[in-house]
């Protein structure tokens, strides 16, 4: 019988306690991160996580911080900004996870934001390489224009009704995310509505930072009914990263035999072929890794 998944509390950086699921392997090759998307519970990813086990891949999900498992009582008066999920609480996991997992080769699946943010991370030199699935950058003019009222009505209408009523926006039938504090909206917002989302503030707002430090590959998976992560804004989020090794593989859904991807479908039942290429290249054995 595999090992069973194990739930953990993990102090971040600042000690704020973060919700987390190791999923130990039975006989472990290598350790992976798994880091989500915005608004998206670390339960999200059980299936995934345990496909990696199955793969000989130790794996950590995880809450960050105000979402879901990492959520305070008081929700409205939680003080946050959203790169510290990528200072703060991305660290704190990496370090639990070479903890758990101690001598192995780590990799990083990052699901969308998991991906911006690896460049915030003070230890980010301890992961071999990175899987990001769709991840692109969040600037609304580049995304598929059937995509732009929902997204425009998201920020300029339904988000600051909710901030003005509740203090944060609630999970419901536009947002289907959890709950999201302030200053994830907030941040979320401004950059989304700058159309070099948040590279202009790598040098002020955002610093310090190491995106020109991080040197572990990546590979990239974008979906081509993925109205977020296309291949225009693909490359975008690439580019931050200006001195890792990288490429991007797009997909069609017809290419695993399912009728819908998106932006979170990657992680659903169905798309175990895909889970296999990523465990595969995350564990590629090191003569065949670029240099």
């Amino acid at each position: 019988m595999p090992p069973q998944p194990q739930d953990l509390t993990i102090p971040a950086r600042d000690g704020f306690p973060l919700a987390a699921r190791l999923f130990p392997a039975e006989r472990p090759r290598a350790a992976v991160m798994i880091s989500s998307g915005t608004g998206f519970p670390l339960g999200f990813y059980d299936r995934f996580a345990r496909h990696m086990a199955g793969r000989g891949l130790t794996a950590l999900t995880y809450d960050f911080r105000g979402i879901a498992g990492s959520r305070p009582d008081d929700l409205a008066a939680m003080e946050m900004d959203y790169p510290d999920w990528g200072r703060l609480d991305m660290p704190a996991a990496l370090d639990a996870l070479a903890e758990a997992a101690p001598g192995l080769p780590i990799g990083h699946v990052g699901h969308s934001v998991g991906g911006h943010f690896a460049g915030f991370m003070d230890n980010h030199a301890r992961i071999d390489r990175h899987a990001f699935v769709s991840v692109g950058s969040g600037y609304w003019g580049k995304h598929h224009r059937s995509y732009n009222p929902l997204e425009l009505f998201f920020w300029f209408g339904f988000g600051p009704l909710d901030l003005a009523r509740r203090g944060y926006v609630k999970s419901g039938r536009l947002w289907r995310g959890a709950d999201l504090p302030r200053g994830v909206f907030e941040t979320w917002r401004r950059w989304c509505l700058n159309p070099r989302y948040f590279a202009d503030e790598l040098e002020g707002r955002l610093a310090p930072n190491r995106f020109a430090e991080v040197t572990a590959p990546i590979r990239s998976w974008i979906f081509t009914d993925d109205p977020i992560a296309n291949p225009r804004t693909g490359p975008d989020m690439l580019a931050i990263y200006p001195h890792a090794p990288s490429e991007i593989v797009l997909r069609r859904p017809g290419d695993y035999g399912v009728a819908r991807i998106g932006h979170e479908g990657a992680f659903r039942r169905g798309l175990e072929p895909l889970w296999d290429e990523i465990a595969d290249w995350l564990v590629e054995p090191a003569e065949r890794r670029p240099t």
